[in-house]
């Protein structure tokens, strides 16, 4: 096997390992990492939650001895500086491996090149850019975060044949089947935040937890927000039962005007905050600034058409995913997003296929907007 697809080999072992730690490791990235000498491995870990051991350090202690003079194949760049735990370019230099092959850079300006520069000062060989793409799907949140100041927004669709997500009363429970409710449990544990709408809660009553205990959250619920311009949820909602954190977001002026409601939901244990209007309803892009600084990588929109149509047409939501059931709901459902009226067709908004699969009797269609590659 050629040196080049040795590399492919074991960088794709460490993705495997990455993928792991995906839903307990945020605000951290996932990361997973081989050692191998002579192309057998002989240590390898991934980081599996926020605040304990790096992927590195965890192959090194799985390797002892054998990390002298082995290669080691990580799916992010060695980290070069002191945060909950100690720096991991430091940790490989101590062991004396001979080699670092990392799939990308870290985009945090505390590291980016950082840790490569310190392994080759120290006299290590360095490759990069192996798998990038993979790696880069992987980490797409906490890339987002680094490089935008925003989170990835996934915007997340039950939907009938003819595009329509409830009927016109607002009834939606359930248009589609187990099996896709199913495998939205996987998107919400990959999240940080799950955002919806005071209608939904209104309509629905849901609890928008991770119900799967396959998915290995450790102990990481991800945020519920509400946008509840007007602080109308109700106290009894399950969305503020305390199995998961929860957050309401008003508009400023609401936190003047009915203190004593925003005092009572956080009496019910919620967060409060007032956010900025934009076009008479709660800036988008002004909750999702307010999430970054929360560390959230990822954030899913499981809402109405109105909070939909305003992630979509804000041009924030990097990610749709639709999950199509075999039936029809007739012109009077309501639409699955409201978007504004278009002048010209040169005025559409155009997405490319990014994965087509059947899941139980539904389709789930993900379609990414063609400007985004990430």
């Amino acid at each position: 096997m050629s040196r080049e697809a040795l590399d492919r080999a074991l960088m794709a072992r460490a993705l495997d390992l990455a993928t792991r730690g995906l839903y307990s490791t945020p605000p951290n990235p996932a990361v997973g990492c081989v050692l191998s000498r002579d192309g057998q491995i002989v240590g390898e870990g991934w980081h599996e939650r926020a605040g304990e051991p790096h992927a590195e350090v965890m192959a090194l202690r799985a390797a002892g001895e054998g990390a002298r003079g082995a290669d080691v194949h990580v799916t992010l760049e060695p980290c070069a500086h002191q945060g909950r735990t100690g720096p991991c370019a430091d940790a490989l230099v101590q062991a004396g491996v001979a080699r670092v092959v990392a799939a990308i850079l870290d985009p945090n300006p505390r590291v980016s090149g950082k840790g490569l520069e310190r392994l080759r000062a120290a006299g290590i060989a360095v490759d990069a850019n192996v798998l990038a793409d993979e790696a880069s799907e992987i980490n797409r949140g906490f890339l987002a975060r680094m490089t935008r100041a925003r989170p990835w927004v996934t915007v997340k669709v039950g939907m009938s044949l003819d595009g329509r997500s409830a009927l016109a009363d607002g009834s939606s429970q359930w248009i589609t089947g187990p099996e896709a409710r199913a495998d939205v449990q996987a998107l919400r544990a990959r999240a940080s935040a799950i955002v919806t709408g005071i209608g939904t809660v209104l309509a629905d009553d849901p609890s928008l937890t991770v119900r799967d205990a396959r998915l290995e959250l450790r102990g990481r619920n991800p945020l519920r927000v509400v946008l509840d311009a007007a602080l109308r949820t109700p106290l009894q909602s399950k969305i503020l039962l305390p199995d998961a954190p929860t957050m309401i977001l008003t508009a400023a002026g609401c936190l003047l005007s009915n203190a004593a409601g925003a005092e009572r939901l956080r009496a019910a244990e919620a967060s409060v905050e007032g956010v900025p209007e934009k076009e008479g309803r709660l800036d988008p892009g002004a909750v999702l600034a307010r999430l970054a600084t929360l560390d959230c990588n990822e954030v899913l929109v499981e809402a109405g058409p109105r909070v939909i149509g305003a992630f979509i047409a804000a041009g924030l939501a990097d990610e749709i995913v639709l999950y199509v059931a075999p039936t029809l709901l007739g012109h009077t459902a309501r639409a699955v997003c409201e978007l504004p009226p278009l002048q010209s067709l040169s005025m559409r908004s155009d997405l490319e296929w990014h994965d087509v699969r059947r899941i139980g009797s539904d389709l789930r269609l993900t379609l990414r907007p063609l400007e985004n590659k990430g």
